[in-house]
C-alpha cells in the first residue's frame, strides 16, 4: 500500500496546498492513506476544530503534531473528541488525547501511527526511544503497518531512533525543522527513513515566517511577532510503499509539489 506523509503544514498557505494538491496526488500516485503534521496549521501555531475539519475534508486521514500542539485553548477538548488528531506520545501520563492509534485506510488495511517528540534542544519529555518501542510493540498486535512521526530538532536523535526501530516499524519520518533532507533510505531491516520530510507552506520565507520579521529578530535581538509568509507555496512530504503482508517498506520517495 502507499502512504503519503505530509510535512509541517504552516498556516493558511499550507492548508491551501493540501486543498489543491492532495486529491490530484492521490489519483496520480494511487495513494491509500494520508498523514499530515498539522501542529502549525492554525495561524502558524496550533490546531483548531475549523482547521482540522478543513484538513480532513481536503484528504488527510490522520493529523500528527509536536511541541506546538497546546497553543490553541480549544485543543484540550478537541483532542479528546477527535481520535484522528494525535499529540506526542511521550507527554507525561494524564495529558489529553493519545499519541498512537490504529486507523483504517481506504483499501481496508489497518495503519498504526505513532507521534513522538524528541528531547534534544526541546522540552524534556519522557524517553522517545522507550515510548516509541513500547507503542510499536502494542500496535503490532493489530497491524504490521506502523508509521512513526519523530518531531525533533536534532538530526542525530532522529537518525538514532531510525536505527533503534529498524525492522519494528514500517517508516520513521522526521518533522519539526521544516527543511526537507535528502537522506531518504530503506534501513537494513526494512524500515523507511528520512530525517525531515520538509514543510507544506510558503517557501519564500524563513521556515514559513516572513523574512523581514525573522531578520529583524536576528539583527536586533528585539522580540518580533513572526507572521506567516505567503510566497511560493509548496507541499513537501514523502511517499512510502509498504508490503501489507510483512509491514516492510518497499520504497520511499521525497515529494515536492508547487501550487
Amino acid at each position: 500500500m502507499k502512504i503519503l506523509f505530509i510535512g509541517d503544514v504552516v498556516g493558511s498557505p499550507g492548508r491551501e496546498a493540501i486543498k489543491k494538491l492532495v486529491a490530484p496526488l492521490k489519483q496520480e500516485l494511487q495513494i491509500d492513506f494520508v498523514i499530515a503534521n498539522a501542529e502549525n496549521a492554525s495561524g502558524g501555531s496550533g490546531i483548531t476544530l475549523r482547521v482540522a475539519t478543513e484538513l480532513f475534508a481536503s484528504g488527510a486521514d490522520v493529523l500528527t503534531s509536536g511541541d506546538h500542539i497546546w497553543k490553541k485553548p480549544e485543543i484540550f477538548e478537541l483532542i479528546n473528541q477527535e481520535e484522528r488528531i494525535l499529540r506526542p506520545l511521550n507527554f507525561p501520563s494524564g495529558a489529553p488525547g493519545r499519541g498512537a492509534s490504529v486507523f483504517k485506510a481506504k483499501n481496508g488495511a489497518k495503519v498504526g501511527v505513532i507521534n513522538i517528540n524528541g528531547r534534544v534542544f526541546m522540552d524534556a519529555l519522557e524517553c522517545p526511544f522507550k515510548a516509541a518501542l513500547k507503542a510499536a510493540e502494542e500496535l503490532s498486535k493489530d497491524t504490521k503497518i506502523i508509521i512513526v512521526d519523530i518531531h525533533a530538532e536534532a538530526t542525530s536523535e532522529k537518525v538514532a531512533l531510525g536505527w533503534y526501530l529498524d525492522g519494528k516499524v514500517s517508516a520513521i519520518l522526521g518533522t519539526h525543522t521544516h527543511i526537507q533532507t535528502a537522506d531518504e533510505k530503506i534501513l537494513p531491516q526494512g524500515t523507511a527513513y528520512i530525517t525531515d520530510v520538509g514543510m507544506t507552506g510558503p517557501y519564500d520565507s524563513v521556515i514559513g515566517r516572513r523574512v523581514e520579521d525573522v531578520l529583524t529578530r536576528f539583527l536586533s535581538s528585539i522580540p518580533v511577532r513572526f507572521e506567516v509568509a505567503e510566497g511560493n507555496v509548496q507541499l513537501h512530504g514523502a511517499l512510502i510503499d509498504i508490503d501489507e503482508t510483512t509491514g516492510k517498506a518497499r520504497s520511499i520517495l521525497r515529494i515536492q509539489k508547487k501550487i
